[in-house]
């Protein structure tokens, strides 16, 4: 037999076979995933977007600063001088791109009352050292904040670790703590709207939010956001939710004075993440979790994100469930990682078996649509179609909530520079959705043998689920960090020039209630 027919032989012999009852589940099931997840993007979208809504009626009847709170009498000196305390703490790791703007947008908040900063490093040699002190210098006398060092840590992640000394050194009379991570861009009045939000209800053991990626133009940038998205939908209910973002988390101050629910000894005897450990925590003993619906954060991926830097990244996001509290965290994870592996291929496997379709068809026509073949290639094309429609409105839900959050996000920010959809690639978007569903599996898989990470230069070893062994050393791990690309080494990093941002987070720092605190 020619090694042309041979081809055609073995091909439309693979498309009867995925014409099987099974294959055909397989690519209904495909259809019906993507159908899911525009659901869930398009129930977000009206969260996010009435949220909008409610800010423009604010904003028509006579409140111009509906982005701070949708009541103007909230801006009153009296309601303002009774705002509780607030400390935010930020564990930082290097210095890239976007994290003077990122900082800037997190000091100059609006929020009325007492506001301390505590920026915490590993070491004075790390890159953010130099940098934060510089801007902290700039703004010297305006506000509240000190850079910490806080040694290596030798019971937990980094992180964690950075986390906890933060807590320690906080001001004795602060009510809430807020987490945020140094790629976080807040809005001038994110920290007031979570404050607000912890006064309403004091049950709340947690409040959280979520990034909205900015892709940089890279693959590897679109594979990130592709990968943020489905978790988008737990974090847009506009109230409860059994998700939690470590970049993102207010609590309660005395929950970590008082050891409360075992969160400080839970993190620091062996924790490897911070928003995992803590929604554990939450879980066991059914403490309330929310995200309000302007907690939605601008998240800018860096300009020169490789391929190589997504993975890295998706090994760390994956090694996650490899770590837990309990045998019942345990057990949530495994369903998490079996679900999550299950879905990823039986996402991706529809395309592939849709491609076999095709070319079968285009074979069958090309030969003069030979008998055997026409009614499997018929059958294949419907499976297409039914495929593409599914994916067409996956994409136009999935381009519609992040239209929706570009505005929330400009709305909330109108003194920063304009987002725009524009630089989006939505053929990228598609591409990205089949390669990160794809390799999840595979570097689930791995996570799941290795046992180990290197996270920021640092290599962590677990055992039952627990930090046991870390490992530090020169040229253990790599130059930069995954996302921002950051510089994690040396002594000589210093921050970019600034431009208008400077006069500008200036502006917004005597912006704020003209009174004093003392430490």
């Amino acid at each position: 037999m020619p090694p042309m027919e041979s081809l055609d032989s073995a091909l439309f012999s693979l498309n009867r076979t995925f014409c099987t009852p099974l294959a055909i589940f397989v690519q209904i099931q495909g259809c019906v995933i993507c159908l899911v997840l525009a659901i869930g993007w398009a129930f977000a979208a009206y969260v996010r977007n009435r949220e909008i809504k409610r800010m423009r009626d604010s904003m028509r009847h006579g409140n111009s600063f509906a982005f701070l709170c949708h009541d103007i009498n909230e801006l009153d000196h009296s309601r303002q001088a009774s705002l509780p305390r607030v400390s935010v703490v930020m564990p930082l790791k290097g210095f890239g791109e976007h994290n003077l703007r990122n900082w800037r947008s997190q000091i100059t908040s609006l929020y009325g009352g007492p506001l301390e900063f505590l920026f915490i490093v590993e070491s004075t040699e790390d890159p953010a050292y130099r940098a934060v002190s510089m801007l902290i210098s700039d703004y010297k006398g305006e506000l509240g904040a000190k850079i910490i060092v806080a040694g290596h840590s030798t019971t937990c992640s980094q992180k964690i670790h950075n986390q906890l000394v933060g807590v320690e050194k906080m001001h004795k009379d602060s009510k809430y703590v807020l987490f945020l991570d140094d790629d976080v861009r807040l809005h001038p009045g994110s920290i007031g709207a979570l404050t607000a939000e912890m006064e309403k209800q004091p049950e709340i053991f947690i409040q959280t939010g979520y990034p909205l990626d900015l892709p940089s133009g890279s693959l590897g940038s679109y594979c990130i956001y592709e990968y943020h998205m489905p978790c988008s939908m737990g974090f847009a209910t506009g109230g409860k939710t059994f998700f939690l973002w470590g970049g993102c988390m207010m609590m309660h101050a005395n929950d970590f004075r008082c050891d409360r629910f075992g969160v400080v000894s839970g993190l620091r005897d062996g924790g490897y993440s911070d928003d995992m450990t803590l929604a554990a925590i939450a879980g066991a003993h059914k403490l309330l979790i929310t995200s309000p619906p302007v907690a939605v954060f601008p998240h800018p991926l860096a300009s020169d994100l490789s391929f190589s830097r997504y993975w890295n990244y998706l090994r760390k996001q994956t090694f996650v469930l490899e770590s837990y509290t309990s045998k019942v965290n345990w057990i949530m994870n495994r369903a998490l990682f079996t679900s999550h592996c299950y879905l990823s291929w039986g996402f991706v496997a529809p395309y592939f078996m849709a491609a076999v379709h095709v070319t079968a068809a285009l074979r069958a026509y090309i030969k003069g649509y030979l008998l055997d073949e026409t009614n499997m290639t018929s059958c294949g094309l419907v499976l297409v179609g039914c495929l593409a429609f599914s994916t067409t409105c996956e994409l136009l839900s999935m381009w519609n909530l992040t239209k929706i959050e570009v505005q929330l996000c400009n709305l909330l920010s109108p003194e920063a520079p304009q987002l725009s959809l524009a630089s989006y690639n939505w053929c990228l978007v598609f591409v990205a959705m089949l390669v990160d569903n794809f390799l999840y599996t595979i570097c689930a898989i791995r996570s799941h043998f290795s046992q180990s990470i290197n996270w920021s230069g640092i290599r962590y070893h677990l055992r039952n689920g627990k930090i046991n062994k870390i490992d530090r050393g020169k040229g253990l791990g790599p130059k930069y960090t995954d996302l921002g690309g950051k510089n994690l080494h040396g002594r000589k990093a210093s921050p970019p020039k600034t431009m208008f941002i400077r006069s500008l987070a200036r502006m917004l720092v005597q912006w704020r209630q003209p009174k004093k605190y003392d430490l």
